[in-house]
């Protein structure tokens, strides 16, 4: 009821309003065309007064524009309180043409008073003139203001009330990635920055196969975190695409760098472009829980399935017997054999001898009691068994070019030492993905273990397309190593792959320790999830009823998502939105986003063009030219085999000749 009172109040006001402008027309034409109204005898002498006193105290009349502009302003003012009625076809080029046709016949008619016609002519068309330029520019007014009051009905996709205004303040500081962005807001676009002011408290990186994560985001984070003296680890997935910008860009800053640090090369299609690293050195392995996880990782990223089979008989069994072998090599002559592919010729030995030698070392014999077990109470099938889900996927791995990369010492895997700081890139093949991955996703886990230490160099870990690696302890590195300066920066394109590749609770603890997100488009319950990630915000909502005499227009507001998930379905290439972290000396007050991110896209092509390829690393030309690469990989897996062979044959000669020991060739 008071609603009510309140619209008739407010139709009052306007309705007078409308009748001081009509006043101020009469008024123009009284004063302007008074001859005619002596004339007519229709002069008023008390209105003479009060019009003279007007134009004494204020110069009303001085300029025949002061009336008019009075009562286009009251007529502006009464339009404000226009009720809507049944008309859905007003456009602005209507409102446009209404405007322009009302003022030039309202302003731009004074020159017809002074026409050589009959004074009663020219007084006839000014009025004619001035009413029906009034009358068009009522019309435009009452357009407009039913117009702007239905405007939210024109946003059909509710961009207005999802815009938001974001973070336009440049925030640096010697760890900090900032990209540049646009964004809209109130119509209007606006140059705003993603501030990544920590980026110790982990990145993802998602969005759907040509979303622009790599080009906006990951390649912004490996070009800034060099320029500010950041060690690396870069897993390529598509070798050498991140490889090759690392390289080139480490040769402009490698004065950002107290140390100038050093670029090593994993890739095992292209020994020549390739350095050679033994992940298992045994100067890094302290305890056998060291070659536990070594085994671990091996043989789930052999086997993803058995990621959501962890405890399993028949997964533990085999990761037991690697790792057993791996400790063995690494105590056996103080670790002169202990690499993989050592390993996995041991491994693939008669398992009576195997079993024999390892059995021999205390240090052991607790991790082979199940095979024991099965072998002394002649459970042949058991035994086979948990043989032979160890031998099968690691002979996949059998390659003379893995063994090559994986037997030397170029270099170690300590990226972040402060002596002898490190950018590594290792890269994979789509191709040949079950293989690499495994070997590769040993060199992961032994980084994880070697940065995550204190007073390290300030180091960074990108992983993109993180599915396609099996990454043991990424959970335990994003939760633990902000405070030992280690960056981690993960790019892959769904949750649900997380959750294939990695099982529900590693994925679900990797996404909720995760302090900086970007997304670019993904649809489905990943889309789901970063809404509710984002938020609630106050949105108004607006309904139209319309009825023969009538249409009503009424707004309310309602608490719904800030960034609805069928936005991120739909997002742009190169559109991203999502959330940063802040610190305490560096608050943000806005942290979530949704934007463009800006990228000079002929810098970079420019910069592309330029780039150098990254230099082979070995030669395999003798002194008289040949190319004997083929022929010294071949012989480098040759030497493997045989000095695994040796190691058996010494080793069963040595527990031969020990009376404590001779009873164990005798099973």
């Amino acid at each position: 009821m008071q609603q009510e009172d309140d619209l008739r109040g407010l139709a009052k006001v306007m309705e007078f309003m409308r009748a001081i402008s009509i006043l101020f027309v009469l008024i123009n034409i009284y004063w302007y065309c008074y001859e005619a109204f002596q004339q007519w005898n229709l002069t008023i002498e008390t209105l003479n007064k009060i019009l003279l006193g007007f134009q004494r105290t204020s110069g009303l009349f001085s300029s025949i524009i002061w009336t008019k502009l009075f009562a286009v302003v009251f007529l502006a003012l009464s339009c404000l309180g226009t009720k809507g009625v049944k008309e859905e076809k007003i456009s602005w080029t209507k409102i446009t043409i209404l405007l322009i046709i009302g003022s030039q016949l309202f302003f731009l008619n004074w020159w017809i008073l002074s026409l050589p016609l009959p004074i009663l002519a020219n007084v006839a068309f000014y009025i004619s003139t001035l009413t029906i330029g009034y009358i068009c520019m009522m019309m435009a007014g009452l357009y407009m203001s039913r117009l702007l009051k239905n405007s939210m009905m024109d946003d059909v996709f509710n961009n207005e009330n999802e815009s938001f205004m974001q973070e336009t303040r440049l925030m640096e500081n010697e760890y900090s990635v900032n990209l540049p962005t646009k964004f809209w807001y109130k119509k209007k676009q606006w140059d705003g920055w993603i501030n990544i002011v920590n980026p110790f408290r982990a990145t993802i990186v998602l969005g759907t196969p040509g979303s622009g994560k790599s080009y906006a985001v990951v390649n912004n984070y490996i070009k800034q975190q060099i320029e500010k003296g950041f060690a690396m680890y870069i897993y390529d997935f598509k070798f050498d695409d991140l490889s090759t910008i690392a390289y080139n860009h480490l040769l402009k800053h490698r004065d950002k760098y107290k140390v100038a640090p050093k670029f090593y090369v994993i890739n095992f299609d292209n020994p020549r472009k390739s350095h050679r690293c033994n992940p298992i050195n045994p100067t890094f392995m302290t305890d056998i829980s060291d070659a536990y996880e070594s085994a671990y990782t091996i043989m789930l990223n052999l086997n993803r399935s058995w990621i959501q089979k962890q405890g399993d008989f028949f997964v533990e069994s085999p990761i037991i017997l690697l790792a057993a072998i791996i400790w063995y090599l690494k105590i056996y002559k103080d670790g002169k054999y202990c690499t993989f592919p050592h390993a996995i010729e041991f491994l693939n030995k008669k398992y009576s001898d195997t079993f024999t030698i390892l059995t021999s070392y205390t240090d052991l014999e607790n991790y082979l009691s199940p095979f024991m077990d099965a072998w002394e109470g002649g459970a042949q099938d058991q035994l086979q068994g948990q043989i032979a889900s160890a031998k099968i996927p690691l002979s996949r791995m059998i390659s003379p070019q893995l063994y090559w990369v994986m037997t030397g010492d170029d270099f170690t895997l300590d990226i972040n030492n402060p002596e002898a700081p490190k950018i590594l890139c290792v890269g994979n093949n789509p191709d040949r993905q079950s293989i690499y991955s495994a070997a590769l996703g040993l060199y992961n886990s032994r980084i994880v273990k070697l940065i995550n230490k204190k007073g390290q160099l300030k180091s960074s870990v990108i992983i993109d397309e993180l599915p396609t690696i099996y990454f043991r302890g990424l959970d335990n590195l994003i939760a633990t190593a902000r405070s030992n300066k280690v960056a981690v920066c993960l790019g892959f394109q769904d949750y649900s792959q997380l959750n294939r590749d990695y099982g529900d609770k590693e994925a679900k603890v990797i996404q909720n320790t995760v302090g900086n997100i970007f997304s670019g488009q993904v649809v489905g319950e990943t889309a789901k999830n970063l809404s509710d990630r984002f938020g609630k915000v106050l949105q108004l909502r607006q309904s139209m009823t319309i009825n023969r005499q009538d249409k009503s227009t009424s707004i309310s507001t309602q608490l719904d998502s800030l960034i609805p998930a069928s936005k991120i379905s739909n997002l742009t290439q190169g559109v991203f939105v999502g959330a940063v972290s802040d610190n305490f000396e560096e608050r943000i007050e806005q942290k979530i986003f949704h934007a463009e991110i800006v990228v000079d896209n002929a810098k970079v092509a420019a910069e592309t063009k330029a780039y150098k390829m990254i230099p082979e690393i070995a030669s395999f030309v003798d002194r008289d030219g040949n190319d004997n690469m083929k022929h010294e990989i071949d012989k480098n897996y040759n030497r493997i085999k045989q000095e695994v062979a040796q190691i058996i044959v010494d080793e069963m000669e040595r527990i031969r000749n020990n009376p404590e020991l001779s009873h164990l060739v005798k099973k």
